[in-house]
């Protein structure tokens, strides 16, 4: 597993964390580092989109409810949403190529959620893409 991948699965899993109880993300940093095993590099990374997400919640909460139609935000799985929140938040960042985030992004659907979130998420993460390159 690469790097930036592994980052991308921690920062998802502190994400879900976050979106379950609001505590502060310093907390939900230092809970996760405690149990998880990771380089420095990918621990570095992972706080950066972690954080990142979290303070683009707003932003990209209104932009994923835009482009999900018929889907109100607190009603998607907790997992795609948090997903969905962190390939934004680097399309927005341009961390990587928009491909990459996005394949990235269907990547961890497969692994943490369905076949059918990937299929959606697929689909409201290219809307996205196109979106923001039009800003």
């Amino acid at each position: 597993m690469t790097l930036r991948r592994k980052s991308r699965e921690c920062a998802l899993q502190m994400l879900f964390q976050w979106d379950m109880n609001h505590k502060s993300p310093a907390r939900v940093e230092e809970s996760f580092w405690k149990s998880a095993r990771a380089a420095e590099s990918t621990r570095r990374f992972a706080n950066q989109l972690f954080e990142g997400a979290v303070a683009q919640t707003e932003l990209n909460d209104t932009m994923i409810e835009m482009l999900s139609k018929n889907w109100r935000i607190e009603r998607m799985p907790e997992i795609d949403r948090s997903i969905l929140r962190l390939a934004i938040y680097e399309l927005r960042a341009g961390t990587a190529p928009v491909k990459v985030v996005i394949v990235e992004a269907l990547e961890l659907a497969k692994k943490f959620s369905t076949a059918e979130s990937a299929r959606f998420l697929n689909g409201v993460l290219d809307t996205a893409s196109k979106t923001l390159e039009q800003q």
